[in-house]
């Protein structure tokens, strides 16, 4: 189940729009133990949610990612 700790949406249902989709995430608020982000409708920017994601989150992401080394 590790591989849904970190869910990210790319669509989600706009009532504007009345249909759904896609979505463009935004940061709102950086705070001590978590960052805030929104998800916007690109059809009509309108705020469809938002997502919490966690110091802990943010560390394991970036053990996960794989660093690029310097070539030169």
């Amino acid at each position: 189940m590790e591989q849904f700790e970190s869910f990210k949406a790319s669509r989600l249902y706009c009532r504007k729009c009345a249909k759904s989709m896609p979505v463009r995430e935004r940061l709102l608020l950086i705070l001590p133990d978590k960052d805030l982000y929104e998800y916007v409708c690109t059809g009509c920017a309108e705020s469809l949610g938002q997502r919490e994601v966690s110091l802990a989150e943010k560390r394991l992401a970036a053990l996960r990612t794989p660093r690029r080394g310097r070539h030169g």
